[in-house]
């Protein structure tokens, strides 16, 4: 079996719900509504809410037009709703509705039941991102095609905003004296605030099996912050503090932070066609009768560190290939990839097992 690994960065690029057609929307941005850089980021993902991050995640893996990436869909989210899902908080003077803020006819064009529950709706965060995905992913096939000079994902958002007859009149993004300028700021801002949500790279895995499925499970968390004594089988959660750990800058961080520990990431990874303990030392405990070398190591398999003997496990990492590792490392970092010597202290490395 091959499992080939790699860092994949796309060039970054946003959905905008409103209609086609012009949906009056907030323009706000709070850091620079003026901005013009425009960054290309990664493939990874950072700073959304947990409940919308595997959908986003899941958009951009279905659209294959380059200038989809995570952090332009989650950017776009953010100025549509701010992530809000209720009608109080997410329904437009307009009538768009959801946290993409759809309006029906569009709706009617794009929505699906992406998350099976039996109804296409746009207040389904589910249904609802994976309708914003194939909307924005058509929109830049369309501006790829069209020949206009410019940036693909700007010439998508402003035909997302404005409709795209408003790109075909002049020839790209509508200017400053369009629309009092609503569809030009419009994508300033989304790119201008792209820049937050960048992760790391994702990882592609490719392969079949036990250890690269998990592999590649855990992968969709790149970014997910850690919290001591938060995530399980389902996903992250909130932590705690016992005392010593889940504290940053004085102050108890896990209690507030939706994440992962070490071996929650490894627990969320495998299940529930391997159903692993909960704690690190747990986890060697289950598994050591299945030990592997360091020369021997597959990607899935699990890495432990040690203060001192199987009693006194405190990490554990899962190998990702090419000398590294993917975990949740501590407590102010998030999911990652790192080298495998220089994950933890080499000294305190135990050994490795699979699953």
């Amino acid at each position: 079996m091959k499992v080939l690994i790699r860092a994949t960065a796309a060039a970054a690029i946003m959905l905008v719900m409103a209609v086609i057609g012009l949906v009056a929307i907030v323009l706000v941005d709070e850091d620079n509504a003026e901005a013009t850089e425009i960054s290309d980021g990664g493939g990874g993902l950072r700073g959304v809410p947990a409940e919308f991050r595997t959908w986003i995640l899941r958009a951009d893996e279905e659209c294959k037009q380059p200038g989809m990436t995570p952090a332009l869909l989650a950017a776009q989210l953010y100025q549509e709703s701010r992530f809000q899902t209720s009608p109080e908080s997410a329904t437009s003077h307009a009538g768009a509705q959801g946290p993409a803020q759809f309006m029906p006819g569009t709706w009617a064009t794009w929505g699906r039941d992406a998350d099976g529950n039996g109804e296409a709706s746009p207040w389904d965060i589910g249904d609802a991102v994976m309708a914003q995905g194939r909307m924005m992913c058509s929109l830049l096939k369309q501006a790829r095609n069209s020949g206009y000079s410019g940036d693909v994902r700007a010439l998508a958002l402003a035909g997302y905003n404005a409709g795209w007859g408003r790109v075909e009149q002049f020839q790209g993004v509508p200017p400053k004296s369009f629309a009092g300028g609503e569809t030009y700021t419009y994508v300033q801002i989304i790119f201008s605030t792209m820049k937050r949500f960048e992760g790391p790279a994702r990882l592609t895995v490719e392969g079949s099996g036990s250890g690269p499925d998990a592999l590649r499970k855990a992968a969709t968390q790149m970014g997910t912050p850690y919290s001591w004594g938060g995530g399980n089988a389902s996903g992250p959660s909130t932590g705690f503090c016992d005392g010593v750990n889940g504290y940053l800058n004085g102050r108890c961080s896990a209690s507030s932070t939706v994440g992962f520990d070490c071996s929650s990431l490894v627990m969320y990874a495998y299940w529930p066609d391997v159903r692993l303990p909960r704690t690190a030392a747990a986890q060697y405990g289950a598994t050591s009768d299945r030990a592997v070398s360091r020369s021997d190591l597959k990607p899935g398999d699990l890495l432990f560190w040690s203060h001192g003997g199987s009693g006194a496990i405190y990490h554990v990492a899962i190998y990702a290939g090419d000398g590294n590792v993917l975990h949740a490392p501590r407590t102010g970092r998030t999911v990652s990839v790192a080298p495998l010597t220089s994950a933890m202290p080499q000294a305190d490395y135990y050994g490795a097992t699979r699953p």
